[in-house]
């Protein structure tokens, strides 16, 4: 098998081979050019000749090589991959990709923020893009969802409102990238359909720790049709192999400042090293006839079908195995449309779905300057694109004979497909009403599916939601609009209501809604953890001079083995003496990294923490962080003895000889020498489970 940097290389010159940058230095016109680093002048210092058309043209293009960025998701990464189906679905559409096991349809994914600028961070509580574009035999079909399974409004016509109030405040252009400001919150508190998707929102699923550990959804309920015409309803979701995975908000912060970049790091990083995400594609299928079996309407995107009622069917699996050669010729330039599909995938009357129907098409027109967008490589379909639409900015063909439909000059070319062949036909619904602007009775629940998902979630989670309240909240300057919010809250969960009330300095609101008993496990992540690997999960070891650098070496070789990246830091770069007095190299230093940036912490043996005052204070706060952040703890030897500068009563610690012990994703063995096979399968299970939130509090 080829090492990623072979596959790198490989990747490279398969790239060049066809690169124009490979030969000489030209203009747009193929004009080679034999200097490029200063203007054309009257003289060393007299002013530049406008004669200089290679000076005109570089600056020229510089100064409109921009384009304008998305008014939401501006803040992207993407990658290519792979889609292949289990087994075929022709029992419930006839969709061509959706057919062939063997058949491997290529795909490019786009991750993104929604509310902040291209500028912005990553790490920010905020809902993510999730939008797959299928280069089909049958043309391009876009699945464009978010990490959220339910949207904020009900109707399109509401979405420039909900924009305008979420986006930073008109006045003053603030805050960036946030939610928490009054605008919003006044928005919310005036209406309460957005209450369930604020509750994700409030959740741990606002911060994922990675794309790569993200799940995705369609949000909108849309239509299967079979080959025979029959429709079946179908909901969308993407779950990631690695399971479901995030960040707590202290480390959301923090990360904003080490590294603004730290979710399209880590995808890029991972594809980079061969480590390839993976998402399994699943559908939740409802037949027409029973549309109105449930106690919500199926076309409200503000709620979800519990998979209790409907389970998740697996149907395919995704693999991103290639990052992109050029970030704006193709992360930045790629254009989904929601009405992109292919024949055996239809619409349903959602009315959100609808008004994204038509603006995405009219935002692409702009944002990428006139109509022939579908030409750009990352837009362009592997299907043969015959029609008679010419000219206009942008356009690359060169197209002869006719441009009408019917001819006969052109023999009638591009000719219909015609019925019964592979041509799209609209699935056919009667439609009957009277033209009113009123919406249904069966979109005004808006909070029972929103105490549910408080139901579903376990303690530590609820924590988090309720202080995600007190901090969004506590940024909003108008008292009567947190008072507005918490009523509503009240509706949804009287203890809620409550517990963000006292954050918030807001009476506790009196006849509070009794709570709801429905739960759906699904929505936890606690259920949601993954195939119990930790291939690619960032792991650091502390190591100082005269640490036993053969204990080191035995943990990073069981743990590589497992697929996870170890790095060793040190207070400084460069190289350490270790206990055998050889040299031992650093990885990084440590005031260039920090906890937030890793999924769990080793200290070896040697002599840190012993005694554990005269350790490094950077390595103290390091551990104390990943600590309360639930991370977890591995420490052989000595190295035990830094814990103890935070040992909180409760929390096993063994100091006695030979023993190792795993008490809430802590584990710890003082015996000398290489790391035991029973302390490296206790620590890999530990950092399986990613978080551990039964701990007791660490000292202050």
């Amino acid at each position: 098998m080829a090492s990623p940097a072979d596959r790198k290389q490989h990747q490279r010159e398969a790239f060049r081979a066809d690169d124009p940058a490979a030969g000489p230095l030209t203009t747009d016109q193929g004009v080679e050019v034999d200097h490029t680093d200063d203007s054309l002048a009257a003289g060393e210092r007299g002013p530049t000749l406008m004669e200089d058309f290679h000076f005109r043209e570089k600056l020229t293009r510089f100064d409109h090589e921009r384009i304008p960025e998305r008014v939401v998701h501006a803040r992207g990464a993407g990658a290519y991959g792979y889609f292949e189906p289990y087994e075929s679905c022709a029992e419930f559409t006839r969709a061509a990709f959706l057919q062939d096991p063997s058949v491997r349809t290529p795909v490019f994914v786009r991750f993104s923020t929604v509310q902040g600028p291209k500028g912005s961070a990553d790490t920010v509580r905020d809902v993510r893009g999730f939008a797959t574009k299928f280069y089909t035999s049958e043309g391009n079909y876009d699945l464009v969802g978010n990490n959220f399974p339910v949207f904020f409004i009900q109707d399109g016509i509401k979405f420039p409102d909900f924009v305008h109030a979420v986006k930073p405040e008109p006045h003053n252009d603030i805050p960036t990238g946030a939610s928490a400001h009054d605008t919003l919150w006044d928005f919310v508190s005036l209406q309460p359909e957005t209450l369930h998707a604020i509750m994700w929102l409030m959740s741990d699923r606002a911060i994922p720790r990675s794309y790569r550990m993200m799940q995705g959804f369609g949000v909108h309920t849309f239509r299967f049709v079979s080959a025979e015409g029959r429709g079946t309803f179908v909901k969308f979701h993407w779950k990631p192999k690695l399971g479901v995975h995030s960040l707590v908000w202290d480390e959301a912060q923090e990360c904003q400042g080490r590294d603004p970049d730290f979710n399209r790091r880590d995808l890029w990083d991972a594809i980079e090293a061969g480590e390839y995400p993976e998402w399994e594609l699943g559908v939740q299928l409802v037949p027409e006839e029973d549309e109105f079996a449930f106690d919500f309407d199926l076309l409200d995107p503000t709620k979800i079908i519990p998979e209790e009622q409907v389970p998740v069917r697996p149907i395919g699996r995704m693999v991103l195995d290639r990052n992109p050669e050029n970030f704006f010729a193709e992360t930045e330039q790629v254009a989904f449309h929601t009405a992109n599909v292919v024949p055996g995938i239809d619409f349903t009357n959602d009315p959100l779905l609808q008004a994204r129907n038509f603006s995405y098409l009219d935002t692409q027109l702009i944002r990428l300057g006139g109509p022939n967008f579908s030409q750009l490589p990352v837009n362009r379909p592997v299907a043969p694109v015959r029609n008679n639409q010419r000219d206009g900015y942008h356009q690359s063909a060169i197209h002869s004979g006719t441009n009408y439909s019917p001819n006969s000059l052109g023999g009638g070319c591009p000719a219909h497909a015609g019925a019964g062949g592979r041509a799209y036909t609209h699935y056919a619904e009667r439609v009957d009403g009277h033209t009113i602007r009123r919406r249904s009775p069966s979109f005004q629940d808006h909070y029972s599916q929103t105490a549910m998902f408080w139901n579903s979630m376990t303690d530590w989670e609820r924590q988090h939601i309720v202080e995600a309240f007190r901090f969004e909240l506590g940024k909003v300057g108008a008292v009567t609009v947190r008072a507005r919010t918490v009523e509503h809250l009240a509706k949804v969960d009287g203890e809620l209501a409550a517990r963000v009330a006292r954050g918030v300095g807001i009476p506790e609101p009196s006849g509070a809604q009794a709570p709801s008993k429905h739960a759906s496990p699904a929505l936890s992540l606690e259920s949601l953890r993954g195939d119990g690997s930790i291939r690619t999960r960032q792991i650091a070891v502390l190591v100082t001079d005269g640490v036993d650098a053969e204990q080191v070496t035995s943990v990073r070789e069981r743990l590589a083995a497992e697929g996870a990246v170890v790095e060793a830091l040190a207070a400084t770069d460069g190289t350490l003496t270790g206990a055998d007095g050889e040299t031992y190299a650093v990885d990084r230093a440590l005031p260039t990294v920090a906890s937030v940036l890793y999924d769990a912490v080793l200290l070896p043996g040697g002599p840190v923490g012993t005694p554990p005052t005269a350790a490094d204070p950077d390595m103290v706060r390091f551990v104390r962080d990943a600590y309360r952040h639930g991370k977890p703890l591995g420490a052989l030897g000595s190295g035990v003895g830094i814990l103890s500068a935070l040992e909180p009563e409760g929390l096993g610690l063994s100091t006695e000889f030979q023993r190792v012990v795993a008490d809430q994703g802590v584990v710890t063995d003082t015996s000398p020498g290489p790391a035991s096979e029973e302390f490296l399968d206790a620590f890999v299970t530990a950092v399986a489970g990613h978080r551990h939130w039964g701990r007791p509090a660490a000292r202050r």
